[in-house]
């Protein structure tokens, strides 16, 4: 009975041996990736470490994403090709089109244009390093936090927690305003109005007496008056929880001194 199981076993690896293979060299190919991949998480985090408890740059934080998503993508390649290498009409077919290696090559690049593009482009940000994780950017009139990026595409988290996914030749090929590519500390800025008739002066003077904070009359209008307060964050990301803070405060001085129209931006 043992021995008519191994026969069968026998003959259905005769009969499917090039899938079989092809299916143990993706296995392989996806356990070593993954491996890779939490080796250099890892490694990433442990940086750090290494420079007295300091944070990684953003520029670093960029550079490493990159690289890890480079080594993955080039294992899944390997494992794809060795895969389709185990049948002999793939191979024969690699073959042929070697043989006219120009024509394919001119149509590859057409047909992968945009992807090729894009991956080159990813790769040239990660050099350059024009935008990095965590900077505050303007593109295309949205401005939020470059929150992720990867090989083809940029993660940009807009202010509104809309996330904009942007294709890294766009990226590289129209203007970006990076509000932190100098200095992380960005200013943020909010509204508060008072009535029309109501005393600038005065609340000016209240608003600005807290560390750090500056306060002008921003607008005139009709319907009253605009007040800029403004105070700056450590961070692109503190500002979230800045501007709530600071508009929270504002409206509650003007409301303490009978000033405020409940209105704030």
């Amino acid at each position: 009975m043992y021995g008519a199981h191994l026969l069968i076993l026998a003959h259905f690896h005769k009969g499917y041996e090039n899938e079989i293979n092809a299916l143990a060299i993706l296995l392989v190919a996806s356990v070593f990736a993954k491996l890779v991949d939490t080796a250099l998480k890892k490694r990433g985090k442990l940086v750090p470490d290494a420079m007295a408890g300091r944070e990684l740059s953003a520029a670093a934080s960029t550079r490493l994403r990159l690289v890890r998503r480079l080594v993955l993508a080039m294992i899944v390649l390997i494992g794809i090709a060795g895969a389709l290498a185990q049948f002999p009409e793939v191979a024969s077919l690699a073959k042929g089109l070697l043989a006219s290696s120009a024509v394919l090559g001119l149509v590859l690049g057409f047909a992968a244009r945009q992807t090729l593009a894009n991956g080159i482009a990813g790769i040239q940000l990660a050099i350059s390093q024009p935008v990095r994780v965590g900077d505050l950017v303007t593109f295309e009139e949205e401005t939020g936090v470059v929150e992720d990026l990867r090989l083809s595409y940029t993660v940009i988290r807009l202010d509104d927690g809309r996330r904009l996914i942007v294709p890294n030749e766009r990226l590289v090929q129209s203007p970006v305003f990076n509000h932190t590519v100098v200095d992380p500390a960005v200013q943020v800025e909010i509204s508060v109005w008072l009535p029309p008739g109501g005393d600038a002066t005065q609340a000016v003077e209240l608003l600005s007496a807290a560390d750090d904070v500056d306060a002008r009359v921003a607008e005139v209008t009709h319907e009253g008056i605009r007040i800029a307060v403004t105070e700056w964050a450590s961070s692109a990301r503190e500002r979230g929880p800045l501007a709530s803070r600071l508009r929270k405060e504002s409206l509650q001085c003007l409301r303490d001194a009978s000033l405020s129209s409940d209105v704030a931006g």
